[in-house]
């Protein structure tokens, strides 16, 4: 072949192949394509370099067929063939290449004609890495990426709080004392106020832990709004008001421990605990300004219609109630039945209270008796048993007395709060019977209305906008019997609920209660025991003259008046005592 750098003065065939261009590799061997130009067959750069003055001399070109051959052995394809002189035509000029983005790090000799994927921009290789790369030729496979230590712990410490599952945002836990409970007010408006102190999870309230001041109309008004509130549920009640004697200090402690009781059964109940009107019980400072400012926002609170006036439903009491569910039937005769009972148990527990009251009582005029024995009597011997005696009895006057106490803060406050209790599940069956005369009073209506759209529908078509008019009233109708009897259904399906509720709390309460009734009275005949085995200790030991305490000898003051001079110096005892009495009546 031809040298592709050779003048074109030499021969036809440089004229030749200075038209030819390479056969594609799509083109079959033997076939001949013909280009139309010169210029039409060559790229834009090389139309670029013909324009510029040869460096031989002038030669004449002469137009030959074109024909195109293969070019093998020449690596530089056409650009080695001899280029045509120029033309008139302008030069274009030079289009900017379109290299691929680069977006990694120099990696070596093998990156550039290996055929590697660009790796990650952010991966920083390392030295040993960057060395193994130009070191490594022929490299099978992408390169491994290099090993990522394990996460350490940060140091820093954060002060958020860890978040809380689902169950305990949905369940929060409440812990609230009643205590602290104080006289206030003058004698026409005195009443006892007490310090609520309630610490929560929930993330409703603005801080885990706060306190209020509270008194009894309050925890009243705390329970009317809840059963208007939420109708069917049994919301614990508070204690029953007491007119004579509420300042005394068993009586305010055991209205206490009623009122602590309540509050955490409320805030325990899966439906009160969110209930705003307990929020605001619990959070408020200003709590009668909010309790105004809410009962005029709404007016009808105090009427405790609830729900059904809500829905535009009368609530009207009807005729006598029959109860078609044998379920709940058998519920109210049972209840019935164990108020009854709790009311036997109640009141034989305020006699057997009243009855520790007066063993305590004959307990005291026991030991009064003894001492005024022991003061007159002239034997130590003797004096000393019977004073110790005393001092037992009265200690055993405390003991009845605590006990006493001790039964009506355990037991007897139980089964009063089941007293109440029952009350409030009777009030929710009323709720319920409410409920049923609402929807049969909006079925009354729905039958009224229908009677009047048929009888307009047999006029005709003369009273069409009544006739509209009376097609709304009965839609109207229709809705209300439907919500009417969707709440008396849903009300229904809660108070199964509430009272299989009440009847496991029943069990556990009355259990703990038991077993508390039970460990008090062991513990105070444990107490008495000790007691009169230690009397019968101090009896057997009788030739010992220290067991029984004797008040020391007070000195007499010698001759400090005309009175004193002819009496002996003597002691304080009981026994000299009585021999001065003795003195004095023989003087």
């Amino acid at each position: 072949m031809e040298d592709p750098w050779a003048d074109s003065a030499i021969g036809g065939e440089s004229n030749n192949s200075s038209n030819t261009v390479p056969q594609s590799d799509d083109t079959a061997p033997g076939s001949n394509t013909t280009a139309p130009s010169a210029s039409s067959t060559l790229s834009p750069s090389t139309n670029a370099s013909s324009s510029r003055p040869s460096r031989l001399t002038p030669r004449r070109l002469v137009a030959q067929p074109t024909r195109l051959e293969a070019v093998e052995d020449d690596p530089l394809g056409p650009l080695g063939a001899s280029i045509p002189a120029a033309t008139d035509t302008p030069p274009q000029p030079p289009l900017k290449e379109q290299l691929p983005l680069r977006t990694t790090l120099a990696g070596g000799p093998n990156q550039i004609g290996g055929g590697r994927k660009p790796g990650d921009p952010h991966r920083i290789i390392e030295e040993e890495e960057l060395y193994s790369d130009v070191n490594t030729t022929n490299s099978s496979g992408p390169r491994q990426p290099p090993p990522v230590p394990p996460a350490q712990p940060s140091s820093v410490r954060t002060s958020v709080q860890p978040s809380v599952s689902i169950e305990q945002a949905a369940n929060p836990t409440f812990h609230i004392y009643v205590g602290d409970p104080h006289k206030v007010g003058d004698l026409t408006s005195s009443h006892i106020v007490y310090s609520v102190r309630t610490k929560t999870t929930s993330k409703a309230y603005k801080q885990p832990e706060f306190e209020v001041k509270r008194r009894y109309r309050d925890f009243l008004w705390l329970y009317n709004t809840l059963h208007a509130n939420n109708p069917g549920v049994v919301v614990p009640p508070p204690p029953e008001k007491q007119a004579v004697g509420r300042f005394e200090s068993n009586f305010v402690e055991a209205r206490r421990a009623a009122l602590e009781k309540m509050l955490n059964k409320t805030a325990a109940h899966p439906t009160l605990q969110h209930d705003a009107d307990l929020k605001l019980f619990l959070e408020s400072e200003a709590f009668n300004i909010d309790v105004k400012h809410k009962e005029r926002k709404e007016p009808n609170l105090g009427e405790s219609k609830g729900v059904l006036s809500t829905f535009g439903i009368s609530v009207g009491s009807g005729n006598k109630f029959v109860e078609q569910d044998d379920w709940f039937h058998d519920r109210r005769v049972y209840l019935d039945a164990l108020e009854n009972q709790l009311k036997g148990l109640l009141k034989a527990m305020d006699s057997m209270v009243a009855q520790r009251k007066a063993m305590a009582e004959a307990a005291g005029e026991f030991s009064s008796s003894l001492h005024a024995l022991s003061t007159v009597e002239l034997s130590p011997t003797l004096s000393g048993p019977l004073d110790a005696l005393s001092e037992l009895q009265l200690t055993i006057r405390d003991v009845y007395d605590r006990q006493a106490q001790q039964d009506v803060l355990t037991f007897g406050i139980i089964i009063e709060e089941y007293i109440r209790l029952i009350g409030s599940v009777k009030q929710a069956f009323t709720q319920r019977q409410k409920a049923f005369y609402s929807w049969h009073s909006a079925e009354s209506e729905l039958q009224k209305r229908k009677a009047s759209q048929d009888k307009l529908l047999r006029q005709g078509r003369s009273q069409q906008d009544r006739l509209n008019q009376v097609n709304a009233e009965v839609a109207d109708a229709e809705r209300k019997v439907h919500q009417a009897r969707l709440l008396f259904e849903d009300m229904g399906r809660l108070m199964r609920a509430e009272l299989d509720r009440f009847e496991r709390e029943k069990v556990e309460d009355f259990k703990s209660g038991v077993e508390t009734f039970l460990e008090s009275a062991v513990e105070a005949q444990k107490e008495l025991i000790e007691k009169w085995e230690t009397f019968l200790m101090q009896l057997d030991a009788e030739d010992d003259e220290t067991v029984f305490y004797r008040p020391p000898v007070v000195q007499g003051q010698g001759n400090n008046g005309n009175n004193n001079n002819n009496k002996p110096a003597g002691g304080d005892t009981a026994v000299d005592r009585a021999r001065a009495r003795i003195d004095d009546d023989s003087d």
